[in-house]
């Protein structure tokens, strides 16, 4: 049995999608009708950047995705792919919304706007370079918890992402995070910067949930019988009221996406299948689980692969 894993922040690069987008007038249709309802080029911002464009959260959070439903959509129109066979639908941070997507819960431009708000909102919750995130390796989550517990005193960050076992990604202002970095230097604990502008999944993105909190509350859920996973649980959830809280929740609370796999491979998924850019969800899985089959769809290659298997 599969399940559909999407990927968020991060996965986004200059001319993702150009192979599908060149060949398919399907993902032409696609991307022209999201620069229509958006009413700005993101098309553009996706195939010639610059990188820092593309980056800027707001642009970030809708390509990704504009990328990810727009393969979903080949796979399931030109490919024939059956997706009644899903087992669970799961999406790291905003990956979530392309889930939701996916599953039939939510319009693509519903989905589309929503995401565009979202990245805005994150992004103006900490001012421009107030904030950041680090990512943490080859350590156990326990260690890291008493280590954050331990000097509430000296620093306020907090755990973000739990990706997998060794590899965590911790959310702070940059003068608390670098007095963590030196006491993780000193426990001699591999630690790596982000690239991000802004401190994601922590209660400083409190402003960015008021936002959201208004604005989730106006979508319109549409009825499905798919199984979606919280990133705020790390389990299932299906009722339109509980997917709308966690959806609000999940701004300030961690990604548990190493509970999420875990949980869907315990209840019967023994393949993962990546929709949108790159391979980063991939990684993690078999990190997770390296016996675990999976497959990225970023080319027509990738999609006849899985067709033969």
């Amino acid at each position: 049995m599969f399940s559909l894993i999407f990927p968020g922040q991060g996965s986004q690069t200059v001319g993702m999608c150009r192979e599908f987008y060149k060949k398919f007038d399907l993902i032409k249709t696609t991307f022209k009708h999201a620069d229509e309802i958006l009413n700005y080029p993101l098309t553009k911002i996706i195939f010639e950047g610059p990188k820092e464009e593309l980056d800027f959260t707001e642009n970030t959070q809708p390509a990704i995705f504009l990328v990810g439903h727009s393969i979903f959509s080949l796979l399931t129109k030109e490919f024939e792919f059956d997706i009644s066979k899903t087992l669970f639908f799961a999406g790291h941070s905003l990956g979530e919304y392309t889930a939701l997507n996916s599953a039939g819960f939510l319009q693509f431009e519903d989905t589309l706007k929503i995401l565009k708000i979202r990245g805005k909102a994150m992004q103006l919750s900490v001012p421009k370079g107030e904030g950041g995130m680090i990512a943490v390796l080859g350590t156990k989550i326990d260690i890291i918890e008493n280590l954050l517990k331990e000097n509430t005193n000296k620093y306020e960050c907090y755990i973000a992402n739990d990706n997998t076992d060794g590899q965590l990604v911790l959310s702070g202002k940059k003068q608390d995070l670098d007095k963590l970095v030196n006491d993780l230097n000193k426990n001699s604990i591999k630690n790596i910067m982000l690239p991000v502008s802004a401190p994601f999944h922590c209660k400083l993105m409190n402003k960015a949930t008021e936002v959201m909190k208004y604005e989730i509350e106006k979508l319109k859920f549409e009825p499905s019988k798919s199984i979606l996973i919280s990133n705020v649980t790390g389990k299932k959830m299906n009722e339109p009221s509980e997917i709308k809280r966690l959806l609000v929740e999940q701004i300030e609370s961690r990604v548990r996406w190493r509970e999420s796999i875990k949980f869907m491979i315990e209840n019967g998924t023994d393949q993962f299948i990546e929709i949108g850019p790159g391979k980063v969800l991939s990684g993690l899985v078999k990190r997770i689980d390296r016996n675990i089959k999976v497959n990225a769809i970023n080319n027509e290659e990738d999609i006849n692969m899985l067709k033969k298997l």
